[in-house]
């Protein structure tokens, strides 16, 4: 499985923005999904994860209730809406596919990151 996150940007605080990722194969509806992210000089951490049918969602206390991830199988796409966005979700943000802990760093595939940059 081939990812490709895309959809980084700058924003303001407090604006939204949303994220997208499509993964190569035709394997996608079996992985469970999920969102990290690595700011400077910090260790990566989990945003949020997706279950392969959509039904269960999982996300990280810092973005719970800003953030809503969700999967197109069909399109063999991810998204992530982020929205009241703060300076401190400033990050690198990478999808990964195919784990059997959704919040954990054990995925086995990894794509190459987007950039987002939220100004104060």
């Amino acid at each position: 499985v081939q990812l490709q996150a895309s959809g980084g940007g700058l924003r303001q605080a407090g604006d939204s923005l949303s994220l997208s990722c499509t993964a190569s194969g035709r394997t996608f509806s079996l992985h469970t999904m999920g969102w990290f992210r690595q700011a400077p000089g910090k260790e990566r951490e989990f945003v949020a994860a997706i279950s392969r049918s959509g039904t269960n969602t999982y996300y990280a206390d810092s973005v719970e209730g800003r953030f809503t991830i969700s999967r197109d199988n069909a399109k063999n796409t991810i998204y992530l809406q982020m929205n009241s966005l703060k300076p401190e979700d400033t990050a690198v943000y990478y999808c990964a596919a195919g784990t059997s802990s959704p919040r954990t760093n054990t995925y086995r595939y990894w794509g190459q990151g987007t950039q987002v940059t939220v100004s104060s």
